[in-house]
C-alpha cells in the first residue's frame, strides 16, 4: 500500500498523543485538525485496509472505523448474494 499521502498530514505537525485520545473531547480535538488535512481520505483507507484498532485516523474514532468496516462487510456479503442481472436475462 502506498504511504507517500503520510509526509502531506497535518499531523505530523503535532505530537502523536493528540490522535490517540483518552476521552471524547479529545476525538474531537482530532478530528477537527483531520477535517482540514488534506490527506484525510487516504488516511481513513490506510486505517481501514490494516485494520488500526487505535487512535484518529482520517478523521474517524475507532468506532466510527468498526462501523464503516462493517457497512463495507455487509454490503459486500449483499452484493454476492444479490442474483446477476445478466444471469436473469439469459435465455435458457
Amino acid at each position: 500500500m502506498d504511504t507517500t499521502w503520510m509526509a502531506q498530514g497535518k499531523c505530523r505537525q503535532l505530537a502523536p498523543a493528540t490522535f490517540f485520545p483518552s476521552d471524547g473531547v479529545g476525538v474531537e480535538v482530532a478530528r477537527r485538525i483531520c477535517a482540514e488535512c488534506p490527506v484525510k481520505g487516504p488516511c481513513l483507507e490506510y486505517a481501514l485496509c490494516n485494520r488500526i484498532e487505535h487512535g484518529v485516523w482520517g478523521g474517524a474514532s475507532e468506532r466510527e472505523r468498526r462501523r464503516i468496516s462493517r457497512g463495507r462487510r455487509l454490503a459486500a456479503q449483499a452484493a454476492r448474494l444479490k442474483p446477476s442481472s445478466r444471469a436473469a436475462t439469459t435465455p435458457r
